[in-house]
């Protein structure tokens, strides 16, 4: 017995623990099969479903879903990041709050804390992501610091140190104060600040520091704080305000240190007031022009963002409390001029939201400029495709301007970088502190050396350097190069991530691909938009517009958050969320629900011979036939072209309008009648295939529906059941329902516009050249728009006209009608045609308006008028009729 209405949480834990215990999701090596592969885009362990996660995730089970129908060996890859930072700083928060230090610890004290918070809130996103119906293979569940890919990470830096791609250097990198580590730039978040600009002058002095005049340089600034750590002033060589102090010096306010003032066409002229002061250990720019002319570095903060000796004064203070303090001191000197309310964008640590520092400082770097060519000539001449294609355009703009990459962080949580150090600097790059000490004996004689003499790097790998090997370390390509797993998965088949890690996380893992396997991990990579509330803002937890993805699964059921994440969602375009699009799914559900539940309840006929299968019913099974293989045509061409909003659109309009709304009331018995068996296992068979085309996308209730068609086999599923495959489409056929229903329509406007009962029979005639086509619908035209008979005629028929494409119907309705009403709103509907006809003429006798319109207007306004024409003629007869 089908229930009166649909339960999504009973069903939704049924079927899946159902799918989990028969090991529908499970995947290993078949020859006889075709792989079909996708690796998740491991979300941190600190993670909890988001908005964004069921977008992703979402579009990854229909894909998934629908080659596994197919008959591909589907394998959904599940995992999670250990996000170094993300996770440090979740534990440096747990153990603050029990009153302990991360600087008390020791470092493997600490690491016990990390693995032990990671065994605790690790697998929460996972669990998560099975409510929403994710067929991962959670055999295959990979974690970046697990042994095996801990060890990968390790022998790839130790292979591309030896090729010489790996380096130590001092470099200006991303610093995070409070996390003391750089950070790499999709971990800076640029937010709009209210900031004081500070305009201060450096007077002009001589070789030995004197004041030479009054004359001074004015510089506008926001770091204050920072003019200890100047070394020049630069203008614009063109500058004419200031070619004549070009090689002179100016005296640093304050601390009283001279400066060169120096020329570079950086500077522009009209920003400010067309000086720069060059402080090149606390601006990229500075270091980079700096470097250019040679000049000195100085540091003036510590690591965690106070003043250091070399500031001279403010020794200790915060950046932030120094700030505010050295413009009370440019006040009291003489030496500010003003200050102005300034709006810019400054840099923040996404993990711990502290304003992000330039900074000078020794860390690893991977050389890109080779390494990476492969995965740019890939991608340019669409090896790999970018979804949309428009992504093409900012990926060679990065990958045209690479930069080495940063790899080391300044952290304890991560896979610490294989290098040590002997007491007199001498680097050696080993997998553990026992071979680096055979090394130090044998290449370099040290044979008194002991394991106390050489110190590891305390720092670890960047987390995108493991996760750019994900594809190929979760099938252990790495460590076993030939296994069986990577040789069949890999290259893995798409790739559904956001875009604004393209460079950072997809671009890497591409040239890992050609460094590692000699090809690509993936053949095409889904770009998905960001999820956006009303209001267009970014959905966040910060700004509290973001509703709990499990909350509404809870609400609404998975099938419901899965098609209302979708209804709206283009490759790439970011989707405007709204509650509604979810109660779209909603009734989705509830409609589909409530179709087969009206199906499950017919009477079906006991007596085969004596029911014969109504006309209607057979015409209607041969349309629907028609209308189905079209659609699964669609759905076929828009999952080849990932449009995957269209696909699902294209099965919800078969679903909710041809197959709800016209091909059931169209077998529909009447009441309290049986209906024939042909059309009944002709209906039961068409929702079979529609559950087998929705599953994809709706897997719950497809599978709940599915399992109730037929008695079904124990350890049957339709999560294995073919994807249904399209037949030959009868077009004519389709053509001409096109026609009925337009006739339907019609005469249903015109029961309502002249409130007739629907339960009153009507006559119709219709004036045509094509009999055959309306004899064979009229069982249905007589059914759906319940005509009581339906008769040709040559000429003017009698009562209420209408076309439809080159016929015309008349509906006699003299004795449902009032004559002189209905003369009435006959004459008004006359005027008004003949007033709108008269401005369309008035509009087309204009020769201006007909020169210098567009063609294609033009054209519409003579089409207004050819209907309007025909329209009129239609009045008039129906009048003349009426006498």
């Amino acid at each position: 017995m089908i229930s009166k209405t649909y339960a999504p949480q009973e069903i939704e834990d049924k079927w899946y623990s159902y799918w989990i215990d028969n090991k529908f999701f499970s995947s290993k090596p078949n020859p006889d099969k075709e792989p079909y592969s996708i690796v998740i885009p491991p979300p941190n362990v600190t993670g909890v479903l988001h908005m964004g996660h069921m977008l992703n995730n979402t579009i990854q089970d229909i894909l998934i879903r629908k080659a596994r129908m197919e008959g591909k060996e589907a394998c959904w890859v599940p995992g999670t990041d250990h996000a170094s930072i993300a996770t440090e700083a979740k534990v440096v928060a747990m153990l603050k709050e029990r009153g302990i230090s991360k600087r008390d610890l020791t470092r493997d004290e600490f690491l016990e804390y990390c693995w032990e918070w990671t065994h605790k809130y690790g697998g929460i996103i996972l669990q998560q992501l099975r409510k929403l119906g994710a067929s991962c293979d959670w055999d295959r569940t990979r974690f970046t610091m697990e042994p095996d890919l801990y060890d990968s990470v390790i022998d790839v830096f130790i292979d591309l140190y030896n090729k010489g791609d790996i380096y130590r250097g001092h470099r200006m990198v991303n610093w995070d104060p409070q996390a003391r580590t750089t950070v790499s730039d999709e971990e800076v978040i640029m937010k709009e600040v209210n900031q004081k600009l500070v305009y201060l002058k450096y007077p002009l002095v001589d070789e030995i520091g004197e004041a030479l005049t009054d004359e001074a340089i004015i510089i506008a600034t926001t770091r204050p704080e920072t003019i200890m750590a100047d070394v020049a002033i630069c203008v614009n060589p063109h500058d004419e305000r200031y070619k004549h102090l070009i090689g002179k010096q100016v005296s640093i306010p304050l601390i009283n240190r001279a400066i060169p003032i120096i020329a570079d066409e950086y500077v522009e002229m009209e920003f400010g007031t067309g000086c720069l002061k060059v402080t090149p250990a606390h601006d990229t720019n500075d270091y980079v022009l700096g470097k250019r002319h040679d000049l000195p570095v100085i540091d003036v903060l510590n690591e965690d963002g106070t003043l250091n000796d070399k500031a001279q004064i403010l020794v200790g203070e915060d950046r932030f409390v120094a700030r505010k303090k050295i413009i009370k001191l440019l006040e009291e000197s003489g030496n500010l001029v003003k200050t102005e309310e300034y709006k810019s964008n400054v840099g923040h640590s996404e993990r711990t939201n502290s304003v992000i520092e330039p900074r000078l400082s020794e860390q690893w770097f991977l050389k890109m400029e080779k390494i990476s060519k492969p995965a740019f000539e890939n991608v340019m001449n669409d090896s790999v495709q970018l979804i949309p294609a428009k992504f093409k355009n900012t990926y060679r703009h990065w990958m045209e301007n690479v930069h080495d990459w940063n790899i080391s962080r300044q952290l304890w949580w991560g896979h610490r970088i294989p290098a040590y150090y002997l007491k007199d600097g001498t680097i050696i790059i080993a997998k553990s502190k026992r071979e680096a000490l055979r090394k130090a004996q044998h290449e370099y004689q040290l044979f008194a050396l002991t394991e106390e003499d050489i110190e590891q790097d305390p720092d670890v790998l960047d987390t995108w350097f493991s996760a750019w090997l994900w594809p190929i370390t979760v099938f252990n390509g790495i460590k076993e190069p030939d296994n069986a797993d990577i040789n069949y998965y890999y290259p893995t088949n798409d790739l559904v991530t956001a875009p604004e890690i393209l460079f950072f996380w997809v671009a890497r893992m591409i040239i890992a691909g050609y460094e590692y396997k000699g090809q690509y991990p993936f053949k095409n990579v889904y770009l998905t938009g960001i999820v956006r509330d009303k209001q267009g803002r970014k959905m966040s937890k910060s700004l509290g517009n973001s509703p709990d993805p499990i909350d509404l699964i809870n609400q609404y059921g998975a099938d419901s958050i899965r098609t209302g994440m979708l209804f709206s969602s283009q490759a790439g375009n970011d989707l405007p969320y709204d509650d509604k699009l979810v109660e779209q799914g909603r009734n989705f559900g509830n409609k589909i629900w409530n179709a087969f539940r009206l199906v499950k309840t017919f009477q079906v006929s006991e007596n085969l011979e004596s029911l014969a299968q109504p006309e209607g019913s057979q015409l209607a099974i041969q349309w629907f036939e028609g209308k189905l293989n079209q659609t699964i045509l669609e759905v076929q061409d828009h999952f080849s072209k990932f449009r995957i909003s269209d696909a699902l659109n294209s099965v919800y309009k078969l679903i909710w309008d041809d197959f709800c709304a016209q091909y059931l009331e169209m077998i529909k018995p009447g009441f309290e009648q049986p209906i024939d068996k042909q059309t009944y296992d002709a209906t039961l068979e068409f929702f079979d295939r529609l559950m087998r085309l929705l599953h994809p996308f709706m897997p719950f209730i497809s599978e709940e529906i599915w399992q109730n068609i037929i008695e079904r086999k124990e350890k049957d599923s339709i999560c294995i059941a073919p994807f249904p495959q399209a037949a030959n489409i009868e077009q004519q056929l389709l053509n001409d329902f096109e026609i009925l229903f337009e006739i339907i329509s019609a005469v249903r406007n015109l029961r309502n516009a002249k409130n007739i009962s629907p339960k009153i029979a009507l006559p119709l005639s219709i004036r045509t050249d094509n009999h055959d086509r309306y004899a064979a619908l009229q069982p249905l035209i007589q059914k759906l728009a319940n005509v009581e008979n339906i008769n040709y005629v040559n000429d003017e028929g009698e009562g209420t006209a209408f076309r439809v494409k080159s016929d015309e119907f008349f509906v006699n309705l003299a004795d449902e009608l009032d004559v002189a009403t209905e003369k009435e709103n006959l004459q008004r509907e006359l005027e008004y045609t003949q007033g709108f006809l008269d401005s369309v003429i008035k509009k087309l006798s204009n020769e201006r308006f007909v020169q210098n319109a567009k063609g294609d207007i033009v054209e519409k306004e003579r089409q207004k008028q050819a209907d309007a024409e025909a329209k009129l003629e239609t009045l008039k007869e129906a009048l003349a009729r009426l006498g």
